[in-house]
């Protein structure tokens, strides 16, 4: 069974609309889904405090996202609100902890596809999208972007070949619907892919050799994995 985890951070609950949809989609196309959000900072920027709090009381039985989760994954869904044309630094944090798993390649041949939310049509979401992007070529996972062939991605509220962006008009909970059915689709390739490729991987066997962390404190003893 393809094994998904969808991590998000949302603040007025529209990543956590799109986080919640692609789950559902994930787990009917018979995958292992993890939804899970990841950890706050100390300081937050919050502009809807009451969205926000409603936000924390919806979410609070999930859990907060892990390394584990990642390696767990053979497919990764990252949601995130747009914070001036790049990711929510939530998202930010998770990522920058990442090197004990993305360093040895345990992140490797993973397939991740990105999602974003942001106030209107030209916010920035495409530019944050392509920023996780930039990311994910480290990790060396196949990024899974949404293309633009399926008929939903054409409409008027959709349109981004990265990956689903809503518009949320500064208005809390505000998914339009045709975008619910774009990360709906997004999640179902993404599973697809992941899916092909551990058939791939069961008919071969990989020539390459990774690195672990061992390997790298004894190459470079004041390397710190902290």
């Amino acid at each position: 069974m393809t094994k998904v985890a969808i991590i998000f951070h949302s603040r007025s609950g529209n990543t956590y609309q799109l986080a919640a949809a692609a789950a559902d989609a994930a787990a009917k196309a018979g995958a292992e889904t993890r939804l899970l959000k990841v950890g706050e900072l100390p300081d937050p920027m919050v502009l809807d405090k009451e969205a926000y709090s409603e936000l924390e009381t919806d979410t609070a039985d999930l859990k907060v996202a892990t390394l584990e989760d990642l390696v767990w994954a053979d497919a990764i869904m990252i949601g995130t609100p747009v914070h001036f044309g790049l990711p929510a630094p939530q998202i930010i944090n998770f990522i920058d902890h990442s090197g004990p798993v993305a360093i040895p390649g345990k992140l490797v041949n993973k397939a991740v596809t990105v999602f974003a939310s942001g106030s209107a049509p030209h916010s920035g979401a495409q530019t944050t999208i392509l920023a996780v992007h930039n990311s994910l070529c480290h990790w060396g996972s196949l990024i899974v972007p949404n293309g633009s062939s399926v008929e939903i991605l054409g409409s008027e509220n959709n349109g981004s070949p990265y990956g689903t962006c809503s518009i949320s008009r500064h208005e809390a909970n505000n998914v339009h619907e045709d975008n619910l059915r774009a990360i709906e689709y997004q999640a179902l390739r993404l599973v697809e892919v992941a899916r092909a490729y551990q058939i791939g991987l069961q008919q071969t066997e990989s020539a390459i050799k990774y690195v672990t962390l061992d390997d790298l404190t004894r190459k470079f003893p004041r390397l710190s994995m902290n």
